[in-house]
């Protein structure tokens, strides 16, 4: 990344709590390089942020030019058709495709993440640089760990991301969700009545991280070590643990290793300031004890940085979006393309353009679609026609409207949702939309007539606080004081002739801005779309109305509503006041 321009090396002390945080916030919004923080205050080690900050970074990073080439090669894969033998008759097949080149680990004795070891009591995980990021955190999080465990029962490897709260010297949080194969490995351990042995790589060959991200569908046989041996075209280099019986990432540039008692009482995790752009609250999550810590000689520790978008997992997201097409085509292959736009943050907002060839298709390719792995937490799903480009969000978002009548093309649906989702009827449990914007046959209606509008000027009302249009679409912000205050206002909007035109109206509360990005990121985070979406008359036709302000107890809510992130002003001034020490006069100190 030096060599190509795309490295910032901060050479005077930094803080790990919050300061680092507040830099790479501003530089990644900036579009900057990532950033070596090479002193940190009262750690052993450096700290490097921001490496996958940008589309074409995240791109080199996995070793192609562009996001779409992963697409390219997934799909010249899939192409070979070996039959019905499925991973067997692509074994049988192996010394003809170069494309699987490094598909298979190999294993090796001698590994540079092995260089030193920390034992017993000489580990001490306050000696790494684990950041502190938002104000209202519990602690320092490891934020990019590469967790390894091996299924109790048929010895297949994970390779998973879960982020993970530094407790004391020698133990973490394991955030291991309902849905996660961790947490599937921990349960069957507590039934057989062992120990769960675990790793934790950190850094090492990005296209490793990014893989412990991806949504890899359940393939006996196959795990992210394979996925991203295939994506760089060189076998992934495994060396066995110190103290475990579980294979480590030998280029890692450390590695924590332990084991999870299933017996042990789970501990309080959190809040954490979560890639939604709130804070998660404290829950109960397993105990990791760390029996030894390895690391590179002059190893260098790897953060990432998550909240209000668009922040670097947006990109990701993207790459993942890219390599699952050609898979999600095999099912559904009138699927033209799809996105998951950063103001959806992955779950929250799904577009999917399709050739449509009869009645209800759109709603087919969306139920095939909430069937499939971690899609089954899409929150919104807008179908649009093959000829609509499916980003930027905003942009097919409004070309939908002009075809989707409002109660006749709307669905909600119900289902499972991100355990992470706040705004949902219950734990992990919730509404779905789907918005059919595709162009509709007589057997669906025919269309509708609408003519988008944004009026220039716009009602007063005394509880708007500030408003705005776009061509089909509404935003208004206002201050919540009583329960079922959005819907009286909305009431009154639709009321006047500004409706005429819309066919979206969005509420939220007073401290959104209203810019299209900042305004869907903050309802869509904040609706359960089976309470907060309601199909009500404008002027010149009905209008689908989403609550995304905060709900109530007296609303029905049962659960503490969380904390937008904000950094704290005393943190922003000092990085402001410092700007120029960091050698970032390149971009503005402000957000």
């Amino acid at each position: 990344m030096e060599r190509r321009g795309e490295l910032h090396r901060v050479r005077v002390p930094v803080s790990a709590e919050l300061e680092i945080a507040e830099i790479a916030d501003r530089v990644v919004k900036a579009g900057g390089p990532a950033l070596l923080f090479e002193r940190v205050v009262g750690k052993d080690f450096p700290v490097a942020i921001g490496l996958f900050g940008t589309r074409a970074r995240t791109a080199f990073a996995l070793g192609v030019e562009d996001l779409d080439e992963l697409a390219r090669k997934v799909e010249a894969l899939l192409a070979l058709e070996p039959g019905k033998g499925g991973l067997s008759a692509l074994l049988g097949l192996l010394p003809k495709l170069p494309l699987l080149r490094g598909f298979f680990p190999r294993r090796v004795r001698r590994a540079p993440v092995q260089e030193v070891v920390w034992r017993g009591e000489e580990v001490d995980l306050r000696r790494l640089p684990v950041l502190k990021c938002w104000p209202l955190d519990g602690g320092p999080f490891l934020t990019l760990p590469l967790v390894i465990t091996k299924d109790p029962e048929t010895g297949e490897l994970n390779l998973g991301m879960y982020r993970m709260q530094v407790l004391d010297p020698r133990s973490t949080a394991m955030h291991w969700q309902w849905h996660k194969v961790g947490r599937r490995h921990l349960e069957k351990a507590k039934r057989l009545g062992r120990r769960l042995e675990v790793a934790v790589a950190l850094g090492g060959d990005p296209v490793l991280t990014y893989a412990a991200t991806a949504p890899l569908p359940p393939l006996p046989g196959v795990s992210e070590f394979h996925l991203a041996g295939f994506l760089r075209g060189a076998p992934i280099e495994l060396a066995r643990g110190v103290t475990v019986d579980l294979p480590v990432p030998a280029e890692a540039e450390f590695v924590l290793e332990g084991y999870i008692d299933p017996e042990e009482p789970l501990v309080e995790e959190g809040p954490f300031g979560d890639h939604t752009g709130f804070y998660t609250p404290v829950d109960l999550y397993p105990r990791f004890h760390v029996t030894a810590v390895t690391h590179r000689k002059g190893a260098i520790y790897p953060a990432t940085l998550v909240g209000v978008p668009p922040m670097e997992d947006a990109y990701l997201i993207e790459a993942t979006e890219r390599l699952f097409l050609p898979a999600l085509r095999l099912v559904l292959p009138e699927v033209v393309d799809y996105h998951m736009p950063p103001e959806g943050v992955a779950h929250n907002w799904v577009n999917v353009s399709l050739r449509k060839a009869y009645p209800g298709q759109a709603y087919k390719v969306a139920y095939g679609m909430l069937g499939l792995g971690q899609m089954m937490f899409a929150k919104v799903i807008v179908a649009v026609d093959a000829d609509v480009p499916v980003k930027p969000g905003f942009a097919a978002l409004l070309e939908a409207l002009k075809h989707a009548l409002p109660g006749r093309d709307t669905l909600l649906l119900r289902g499972p949702v991100d355990v992470l989702d706040h705004s949902s009827r219950a734990f992990a449990f919730g509404g779905k939309l789907v918005i059919d914007g595709t162009r509709k046959l007589p057997e669906e209606g025919g269309e509708a007539p609408f003519v988008p509008k944004a009026h220039p000027g716009l009602p007063e009302d005394p509880e708007v606080l500030d408003q705005r249009q776009w061509p089909g679409l509404w935003g208004a912000v206002l201050a919540k004081r009583r329960p079922h205050q959005a819907w009286e206002v909305a009431e009154r909007l639709l009321r006047a002739p500004q409706s005429a035109g819309i066919r979206l109206l969005l509420l939220a509360d007073e401290d959104t801005a209203l810019s299209p990005e900042e305004l869907l990121w903050y309802v869509l985070n904040n609706v359960d779309p089976e309470r907060d979406a309601r199909v009500m008359p404008g002027v010149e036709g009905p209008v689908l109305v989403l609550d995304g302000t905060r709900k109530l107890p007296e609303e029905g809510f049962p659960r503490v509503w969380p904390e937008r992130i904000r950094m704290d002003p005393k943190v922003k001034a000092l990085v402001e006041a410092r700007w120029a020490e960091y050698g970032l006069g390149w971009t503005t100190v402000g957000e």
